[in-house]
């Protein structure tokens, strides 16, 4: 990784902000419902923004807008 790629949570990304997704922590059925959303490891995304309480966050990937909920968010990293 280098200096300038930063390591973190789809819930920590900024409106506007790409990055790749590097890894997904959830095991089990919320690891499964995850991944079958299309977030998987090597995909780029996009956050398009917030709701007004933070939570969901929307996101653009493979041509469509998928919304997650903060507590499903964590479960995935990036790097930006």
């Amino acid at each position: 990784m280098s200096a300038q790629t930063q390591a973190m949570t789809l819930r920590e990304m900024k409106k506007g902000q790409v990055a790749t997704i590097s890894d997904i922590t959830a095991v089990g059925e919320m690891g499964r419902r995850i991944r079958d959303m299309g977030l998987v490891p090597g995909i780029k995304i996009q956050c398009v923004g917030r709701a007004p309480l933070e939570d969901p966050v929307a996101l653009r990937l493979m041509g469509f807008t998928l919304t997650l909920r903060n507590r499903e968010a964590d479960f995935v990293k990036v790097n930006a």
